[in-house]
C-alpha cells in the first residue's frame, strides 16, 4: 500500500479487499451516503471526507497525508490482511458464499461515543430512520463542517447532551430511545462508564460495563465492541441473526445462547468478521426475513 497527496486529496495504491458499498452498507455505520458518481461522503471524528475507488486506486478527498496516516488508515482498518481472514473463514461452505458475496467488507474503527449512541438508536429500528435521527441530533447539537457547497455536522459530545431533557430531544423522533441517549451522556460525563478504558478490558468485562447504560443490552453492546473497540471475538445476535444462523447451521428452534456458543466454538477471534459477512449476505438475499 502506497499513499501520496495530490492537492486536497490522498491517493492510495495497492488497495485490496475493500469495497465501499459492502463496507458502508453492511449495517455497521450510519453517516456515509452514496453520491451519484458512486463515491461516498461521510462524517467521522469531526471531519468530512469523500471516498472513491477507481481502477485499484482509493481516492480520499478533503484530507491530508498526515491525517491519512494518523487516523484514516486506522479508521478503515487498511493495515489488516482481510485476505487471510477470508481464507480462514471460507473453509466453511456457507461462509465461503457469504465472503464471496461481501468480499469488500472492512470493519471500521469508529469513535466509541458516537458508535454507542448510534446503536442505542438502532434498537428495533430501520437504517433510513437511524440515519435520519443521527443527522437530526448532529445538526442540532454538533459543530458545522463545510465541504464543497454543503454543510455537514459533527456528532455531539456527551457534554453537549448532558443537561438536555426529553423535550429537548423530542425533535429527533427517536421516541423512548431519547431517555437512553440522555442516560448515556450522563453516564459518561459522571464517570459511571469510562469509554477510554473499555479497550483494555476483555470482551466480557467491557460488555458488562456498557450494559450499565440504559438501553444497552447484549446485542447493542456487542455491536459497540465490534465496531469501535476491536473486540473481534463477539458475534452480535438479535432475533433475525438467530433465524439466519438457524437457517444456515443450527435448525429452526435454535436459541440466541446456542448461536453465541456456536460462533465462539467455530470462529473464535474471527467471530465478528464472520458475523458481518453472514449478516450482509443474508440481508441482501433476504434470508431469514
Amino acid at each position: 500500500m502506497k499513499a501520496y497527496q495530490y492537492n486536497n486529496q490522498v491517493v492510495i495504491e495497492g488497495i485490496k479487499d475493500f469495497n465501499l458499498t459492502h463496507t458502508f452498507e453492511c449495517g455497521q455505520c450510519f453517516r456515509w451516503d452514496r453520491e451519484q458518481d458512486g463515491s461516498y461522503t461521510g462524517v467521522a471524528y469531526g471531519k468530512v471526507i469523500n471516498l472513491k475507488i477507481n481502477k485499484g486506486l482509493l481516492v480520499i478527498k478533503n484530507t491530508s497525508l498526515e491525517d491519512f496516516h494518523n487516523f484514516w488508515k486506522y479508521y478503515f482498518d487498511l493495515e489488516r490482511d482481510y485476505g487471510a481472514i477470508k481464507d480462514r473463514l471460507s473453509k466453511d461452505e456457507v461462509l465461503e458464499r457469504a465472503v464471496s458475496y461481501g468480499w469488500g467488507i472492512r470493519i471500521l474503527n469508529q469513535e466509541t461515543w458516537e458508535c454507542l449512541v448510534s446503536f442505542i438508536i438502532s434498537s428495533n429500528n430501520i437504517i433510513p430512520r437511524i440515519k435520519k435521527i443521527i443527522k437530526n441530533i448532529s445538526e442540532r447539537y454538533g459543530q458545522p463542517i463545510g465541504f464543497g457547497d454543503k454543510v455537514y455536522y459533527s456528532f455531539p459530545q456527551p457534554q453537549d447532551l448532558y443537561n438536555k431533557t426529553m423535550d429537548d430531544l423530542a425533535f429527533c423522533r427517536s421516541g423512548y430511545r431519547c431517555k437512553y441517549i440522555l442516560d448515556a451522556a450522563r453516564a459518561v460525563c459522571e464517570g459511571r462508564i469510562v469509554l477510554d478504558q473499555l479497550k483494555e478490558l476483555d470482551s466480557s468485562a467491557a460488555r458488562k460495563e456498557l450494559m450499565k447504560v440504559q438501553g444497552i443490552g447484549p446485542k447493542v453492546a456487542d455491536c459497540i465492541l465490534l465496531f469501535s473497540l476491536q473486540k473481534y471475538d463477539v458475534f452480535p445476535t438479535d432475533v433475525w441473526v438467530r433465524r439466519v444462523m438457524g437457517h444456515f447451521y443450527l435448525g429452526e428452534d435454535v436459541s440466541i445462547k446456542d448461536v453465541q456458543r456456536y460462533s465462539a466454538e467455530q470462529y473464535g477471534n474471527l467471530a465478528g468478521f464472520a458475523q458481518q459477512y453472514l449478516f450482509y449476505y443474508a440481508r441482501e438475499l433476504k434470508i431469514g426475513r
